[in-house]
């Protein structure tokens, strides 16, 4: 009997064992993820966060967000809208709210990326504000950035460009500099 119980442990033993070495693989993604959803009739909805930083010498908050939607109208061409919205905060002063809107042009370069991303750029042009002035201002920017999808309808988005402000039309006084921004899209597909 004592040795039927050992052999019993020892069998259940190396079968437990067994199991614990059992390697299941995450299924690949299928090379479609980066290609399907920038197909002409799907919309896109999402969002960035830019300009976001603190400077310890003017003792001063910015961030930046950037609400978009688009419509595919070609294979990886795709117009919309986005707000522009942004909060600068400084010491021992009064916070300035910025505002705007800016139709877009987005395209997706078709042979730069991979199975599970795309590289693109991006223009847009429209007009901007804030809280502290009464005009209406200029907006442009031009920016370029990666898509990488973590599912096949959702992408992370890294971007980098160059925006231009023109806060007086009639002064000709402007700002502009480069950002980096950081988003998520989600990629919804239209009526075929």
């Amino acid at each position: 009997m004592k040795k039927s119980t050992l052999l019993l442990l020892i069998t259940a033993g190396i079968g437990y064992q067994a199991y614990a070495q059992k390697i299941e693989t995450t299924p690949q993604m299928s090379s479609e993820v980066g290609i399907e959803p920038i197909k002409q009739g799907n919309w896109m909805v999402g969002g960035s966060i830019g300009n976001l930083g603190y400077s310890f010498e003017a003792k001063s908050f910015n961030i930046a967000l950037q609400p978009r939607a688009g419509y595919f109208v070609s294979d990886g061409l795709a117009i919309g809208a986005q707000a522009n919205l942004g909060l600068a905060t400084v010491k021992d002063a009064d916070n300035e709210w910025t505002y705007g809107v800016a139709p877009f042009v987005r395209y997706y370069f078709p042979n730069a990326g991979s199975t599970t991303g795309r590289f693109f750029g991006q223009g847009d042009i429209g007009i901007s504000g804030s809280s502290k002035g009464k005009d209406v201002a200029l907006a442009v920017g031009a920016n370029v950035g990666y898509a990488h999808f973590i599912t096949r309808t959702v992408a992370l988005e890294a971007t980098f460009g160059y925006n231009y402000s023109k806060a007086n039309i009639n002064t000709g006084s402007g700002a502009s500099g480069l950002g980096v921004g950081l988003g998520f899209q989600i990629y919804l597909p239209g009526k075929r």
